[in-house]
Parts: C-alpha cells; sequence; structure tokens
C-alpha cells in the first residue's frame, strides 16, 4: 500500500519515529538513486558515486525529521526527493565549484548552481541511449547539439519531460513537485512531448530509429 494511503508506516512518521523514517527511505531508495544519477552533473562522476549522495540525503532526512509535517505539506517520497535534491546541489558546490574557483574559471551559463541544467541531463540520457561506449567524442557532440535544442524549450517543458521519463514519477507527483495542479500538470506533458519531437527533428543524425525522443 503506497504510504500516501495513510498506512501504518506513514502514521509511524507522524508521530516522529525514526524506525520508520528509515523504512520509508529503503522503500523509497531506488527512485531516489535514479534521480541523483540523472541530475549528477558528468564533473562529479568519478569522485562521487550516486550512492555517497544518498547515504548524506539520509542523514540531512534524519536531522530534518522533526520538521517534516511542516515543510509544505509534501508526501514523504517529495520530501525525501526534495532533500535528495539540496544535499546534490552541496555536493556539487563542494566538489566541482570549489575546484573551479580555485582553478579561476567561472561556471558556465548552461550549469545551475547544483550542476547540471535539466536540458543537460536529458540530452547526456538520450545521447547516450544513441551511441556506444567506444563512440565518446560522438557522444560529446551529439549532447551539445541536443542540449543546445533543448535550451529551446521552455524550462517547465523541459522538467515535465525529465520528470516524467527519466524520474519515472507520476502525474500526481509531477503536479506536487511543479505545484501545480493534477489537470495543468498532465495537459502540459501532452504539450511538452509534442514539441520535444520537434525540436529533435531539427538535430542532426537524430532520428526514431536510433533511440529518438520519448512518447507519450
Amino acid at each position: 500500500m503506497p504510504l500516501e494511503s495513510g498506512d501504518a508506516l506513514l502514521q509511524r512518521l507522524h508521530t516522529g519515529d525514526r524506525g520508520a523514517l528509515s523504512e520509508a527511505f529503503m522503500l523509497h531508495r531506488e527512485r531516489l538513486w535514479r534521480m541523483i544519477n540523472f541530475r549528477m552533473d558528468r564533473r562529479l562522476r568519478g569522485r562521487v558515486d550516486p550512492d555517497d549522495v544518498l547515504q548524506e540525503a539520509y542523514l540531512n532526512a534524519e536531522q530534518r525529521f522533526e520538521h517534516f509535517d511542516q515543510e509544505a505539506g509534501h508526501s514523504i517520497f517529495i520530501w525525501f526527493r526534495l532533500i535528495c535534491s539540496q544535499t546534490l546541489v552541496d555536493v556539487h558546490r563542494r566538489h566541482v565549484e570549489a575546484e573551479m574557483r580555485s582553478a579561476g574559471r567561472e561556471v558556465s551559463a548552461h550549469r545551475s548552481p547544483g550542476g547540471p541544467s535539466t536540458s543537460y541531463s536529458i540530452a547526456g540520457q538520450l545521447a547516450g541511449s544513441m551511441t556506444s561506449p567506444s563512440q565518446a567524442a560522438h557522444k560529446q557532440e551529439l549532447s551539445k547539439q541536443l542540449a543546445a535544442a533543448l535550451e529551446t524549450m521552455e524550462p517547465i517543458d523541459q522538467e515535465i519531460i525529465a520528470l516524467r521519463h527519466f524520474e519515472d514519477l507520476s502525474n500526481a507527483e509531477v503536479a506536487e513537485v511543479l505545484e501545480i495542479k493534477r489537470t495543468a500538470a498532465s495537459n502540459r506533458y501532452v504539450r511538452a512531448i509534442a514539441r520535444l519531437r520537434e525540436v529533435l527533428d531539427d538535430v542532426p543524425g537524430f532520428s526514431d530509429s536510433n533511440g529518438g525522443p520519448p512518447r507519450g
């Protein structure tokens, strides 16, 4: 039974049972790992593992657990996801931005403060599905072209595509993350998919036979 349905585990969470917090985190661990892996900047890979970010996120959740009921009224999964996202921002700042500052380099305008923009994350996934590991140079160039194309989409449309197809969130969860009505999230998703296909059709070498954009 989903936690949101008011089962015994959710009841224990609302009473401040820390054992329930651990059980709930393990229940959602795979989905949270998927989000972290999708959003992680490529410059972090090799020095930080998604599992490390996940462990740090759990410790942060423990520290904030007493405020769970007061923090925006989120479901437990969305609350965990928010903490994981904030933890990933912190990890990025410690490793990547600190290194860039020490080297005297500026963070690219195409990057968000916590790592790659949504367009870069989507582009990396799409390019990876089209190229083999041995085609690293081609993958990098294709990823840049895809990211540039995706940047022409509205940010909310990029985010809905990311949430639905790469984080595998339900429409209800997308609506909760974006703080919009479920009907609005559903309608926006349909338009975003149509726009995505238009955008990707203009990217040289990108076609349905080589992976293609996700379908609704």
